[in-house]
């Protein structure tokens, strides 16, 4: 037994009827994929660099003083450093920023 009308209008009615859902379907589908695909092309920040080493003004832009990576007294004139370069730095007289003293956590101390 059929759940579905023997009679031709009803079933052109229902056939109406799912063609008008299936759409509506297929736009919610195509919407939460958009959704999804913007959720997975968002990236995190990248985390700030471990060490970084601020340059002066002018030619050359010799190193002025070497910070830890999180520190809060960086200026734009900083770049990204490894750890081997700040002990190098560190060991030419290189001050350290007094306030994130990375002298300290490097296990040198000026």
């Amino acid at each position: 037994m059929s759940v579905l009308p023997p009679d031709l209008p009803r079933l052109r009615t229902l056939v109406t009827y799912l063609r008008g859902e299936l759409s509506r379907t297929e736009q919610a589908l195509a919407t939460a994929e958009e959704r999804e695909a913007a959720t997975a092309r968002k990236q995190a920040p990248p985390e700030p660099p471990a060490w970084l080493v601020e340059r002066g003004i002018g030619v050359g832009r010799l190193p002025v003083r070497v910070h830890a990576g999180d520190c809060w007294d960086t200026r734009s004139r900083c770049a990204p450093a490894g750890a081997d370069q700040i002990r190098a730095l560190l060991a030419q007289g290189i001050p350290a920023c007094a306030h994130c003293r990375p002298d300290t956590a490097l296990g040198m101390l000026e």
